[in-house]
Order: structure tokens, then sequence, then C-alpha cells
């Protein structure tokens, strides 16, 4: 991707250094942590032995190593994009795009769902409408999961800024409802979907990545291989042998870069329809 030298944005909230310790209030965590933490096979039930208060300490005197801090500038100029990108789809929509904010933290952090470590991933809040994410997991993107390349770093960022775009045209929020009305079994399905769309965003951030000429030979191909290595089925057989559909929250590998492609291919925000499709 060619980012060095662009802009990047100014809705990042630079938290490295910070201690954060705090529960998830005793509450519901919000189902993007939740579901980051089935898929990265990570046990959450570490969180329940901590308060639900929070203590932070100055971030003034973090240094981060310079491969780092690039990935925090690279990161800013990703967001700046995918800002570049639904700015004017909303507007052609009759809609208005309101900007996420990006934290940058590291080892804990508290969230408006509640408090999180880096093992959970990245994750999209909806209830403060921010995108965490602790730049260690990009090392862990490529020698976890095999995921190299600066593009499949930037497929991350966008797909959560896809569940933001979901909050904004109130797809979440349907998501949401039926969260008491299905057994576990079909509302994993419906998780999927929302992953599934949320991979399709990604793809349309990637179309238009295409089209001003920021993409560069095998960008692509880094994308669609870091959709298929987080794929449940690929996953679960890494992390426990065997794979048990019912459990799915994110979709098959193969799933996730259809998806992906799907949006690439088209551009269009409103083609990704996840939750009428007859064919996942």
């Amino acid at each position: 991707m060619k980012w060095k030298g662009r802009q990047g944005s100014s809705n990042v909230e630079d938290r490295r250094g910070m201690s954060s310790k705090g529960l998830l209030g005793g509450g519901i965590v919000t189902i993007a942590v939740v579901v980051i933490g089935m898929i990265f096979g990570v046990d959450l039930s570490q969180f329940a032995n901590l308060s639900s208060d929070t203590t932070s300490q100055s971030a003034a005197d973090y240094k981060a190593t310079p491969e780092e801090q690039e990935l925090a500038e690279f990161s800013k100029v990703v967001l700046k994009e995918t800002e570049n990108t639904w700015v004017p789809l909303f507007e052609k929509n009759g809609k208005t795009y309101r900007y996420p904010k990006l934290v940058l933290f590291t080892s804990q952090v508290q969230s408006g769902c509640g408090a999180a470590s880096a093992n959970s991933g990245p994750f999209y809040c909806p209830a403060d409408e921010k995108v965490y994410i602790d730049l260690s997991f990009f090392n862990e993107l490529r020698t976890r999961f095999g995921a190299s390349g600066d593009f499949a770093m930037a497929y991350v960022i966008a797909h959560e800024v896809g569940h933001h775009v979901q909050k904004l045209l109130g797809i979440d929020a349907m998501y949401e409802a039926k969260r008491d009305q299905l057994s576990e079994k079909e509302f994993n399905k419906l998780t999927v979907r929302l992953e599934l769309q949320a991979d399709y965003y990604a793809g349309v951030f990637a179309h238009y990545m295409k089209d001003w000429n920021l993409l560069e030979e095998g960008d692509l191909e880094e994308a669609l291989n870091a959709a298929s290595a987080i794929g449940d089925d690929r996953i679960q057989k890494q992390s426990q042998g065997y794979v048990t559909p019912d459990s799915f929250t994110h979709g098959t590998s193969a799933q996730r870069a259809r998806w992906f492609k799907k949006g690439f291919d088209s551009g269009d925000m409103n083609g990704g329809d996840t939750f009428a499709s007859k064919d996942l």
C-alpha cells in the first residue's frame, strides 16, 4: 500500500504506555470483544477477577520502538483513508458519516464496552464508537496466522471500521435486538452474517484504494490471505484439531475471503446484505 507521506487521521487516541485495569463491569460484554476472544481462542475469564474501577498512568514516558511507531503512523493513514472512503459514500446515500476514533493501547485498555486485554485482538466498541488495537497484534497476524504485508494490516483496521459503518446504518442495533430472541446456535449464525458484512465493507474500502492508485502489487492477495487466515474453520483446526460449525462466529476462511472480494469488486456500500443472502 502506498501510504508513506500521506496524511494520517487526527481521530486517534494514543494510550500506549498507559496501564488500565478494570472489569467488563459485571455486565454484558460487547459482542465485538467476545467474538474476537472466541475466534482467537482466548479465555476472557481472566477479567472476572478485575475491579470495575479503572486506574491509569501517564504515557509520557512510553518509548515506542521505531518499528512500532511506524505501525502507529501506518494505522493513522489507514484510518484517514477509511474516512476518505466512507464520507462521500454516506453523502451519496443521503447520510452523514460520523468519524470513529482509533485507540492505540498496550496490554490492557478500558473501553465504553468494558475492559479488554491485548489478547482480545482488535475490536470495535459501538458504545463509544471507537476501534481499539494493540499494535503488537500485527506481529501476531504475521507470525501466528501467517498473514503478512501492510495491506493485511489495513484489512484488519478496515474490518473494524466496517463494524462502525454497521452501527451508523442501524444494522448493529437490529442485530443486538435479536440477542435474547435466538438460541446460542442461531445467534452465532447471525453473528457470522454480521462479521461477513464487515468483511464486505473492508472490501469496499479496498476498492477505492485501488481506484485511487494506492494499492501495490500483491496487496489484494495480502488482504485475501488475512481474511482466510482468521476464518473460524482454520483457527479451530489449528487450535483444537477439529471444527465445530455451530460455534462459528466469523465465518469460514472461504466465506470471509469471498465477501471481502465481493466488496472489492463492487465498491457498492449497499451491495453487502449478508443477512438476506441465501448463499454465504
